[in-house]
């Protein structure tokens, strides 16, 4: 049974001054950016409080989604009970996905060999003559296949593109070896503080607002440009271009009112917490970082991919931490104030939803 939640705690802690020797500080309009040894910009995010989750009637969800059928609202009951949330902390996240260039460079100088290719199946990419349906799941995408990685999706992508085809524990690889190597602790962030930092004070279904069609100038997800690859699902693309089949160079949209890009479509992207279904019920009001175990681990955002449905600030998925897919990538969170606390390693296991997270 939900607990009765108490008011949200009324102070949040100041920004830490002092910059890093390898950092550099630059200013972006009126935000903050400060941008790391491989060439990550990152904004500040100011500590607060915000209401999560909460599902909109699932009439209200009809209209504005007509092309959908019912059972597909039905399946939202883990974004739900709304519930104020208080990030205690400000931090630095990414202002976009890490990219193919950063995380080439991090390869180069870590030596650090993903998943994808230690293991030797290799990842999920797009292949014009493949046929979902003649696949038992139906899955959008070709793989796992050797011949797909994080160097290839089955598209061009350029150094500015984000990563994809990265698992959850490539990203904790990528977090470590910053926090070794320059001294601050870098992490996935959590889902909370995902949300806030997406929603930027909104409370609407997207930071622009409610309207799926404004997703056109702000994010870059299912589309008339990539419905042409998809028959099957061009019902569910929007109606106009926000130009990009694929993946976008990051920064290529509106920013929100905290200046954070593309934290909606482009690529899903891996956050710290295990999933629960029933986690917003029990969470704590401060600083929630989800179900202390677990069998996947959660990624927000939507992608180049994403019907506008699934890439609503509140909407959750979840894949296992080997997962490596050819829509999934990761934005990195640089504390304030560095720790040396440790979070739990990566366990095995995989599962997944109507909408498409299975092991991959």
């Amino acid at each position: 049974m939900a607990r009765r939640r108490t008011a949200a705690v009324s102070a949040v802690l100041a920004l830490a001054a002092g910059l890093p020797a390898l950092a550099q500080m630059r200013q972006d309009r009126q935000h903050p950016v400060w941008t790391n040894s491989l060439g990550m910009p990152f904004v500040q995010v100011p500590a607060g409080s915000f209401v999560m989750g909460g599902t909109e009637a699932a009439d209200v969800l009809a209209q504005a989604y007509p092309q959908l059928e019912p059972k597909r609202f039905a399946e939202l009951t883990d974004e739900g009970p709304a519930h104020r949330v208080v990030i205690g902390k400000a931090f630095y996240l990414g202002q976009h996905e890490v990219t193919v260039g950063q995380f080439r460079r991090f390869l180069a100088a870590s030596g650090y060999q993903p998943e994808s290719e230690v293991d030797g199946t290799g990842g999920y990419g797009y292949n014009a003559l493949y046929d979902p349906a003649t696949t038992r799941r139906g899955d959008a995408f070709e793989g796992r296949d050797p011949r797909y990685s994080w160097r290839n999706p089955g598209f061009a992508q350029g150094d500015e593109h984000p990563v994809v085809n990265v698992t959850w524990n490539d990203a904790q690889a990528l977090a470590q070896w910053l926090s070794r190597t320059e001294g601050h602790r870098y992490r996935l962030p959590t889902e909370a503080e995902w949300e806030y930092a997406c929603r930027a004070g909104t409370r609407t279904r997207y930071p622009h607002g409610d309207d799926p069609e404004g997703l056109l100038k702000n994010a870059n997800t299912f589309d008339q440009d990539a419905a042409p690859y998809w028959l099957r699902w061009q019902q569910h693309a929007l109606r106009g271009s926000d130009g990009h089949a694929f993946t976008a160079p990051v920064g290529s949209y509106a920013p929100n009112a905290w200046g954070l890009q593309d934290m909606l479509g482009n690529a899903w992207e891996w956050v710290a917490d295990w999933h629960g279904d029933s986690y917003y019920a029990e969470s704590p009001a401060v600083d929630p970082g989800g179900p202390a175990e677990g069998s996947v681990r959660v990624r927000r955002g939507g992608s180049w991919h994403t019907w506008s449905f699934y890439a609503r600030c509140g909407y959750r998925n979840w894949n296992s931490p080997q997962t490596r897919y050819t829509l999934v990538g990761m934005r990195l969170l640089r504390e304030i104030a560095p720790s040396a606390a440790a979070r739990p390693g990566p366990r095995p296991a995989a599962t997944r939803r109507l909408s498409s997270p299975v092991a991959r």
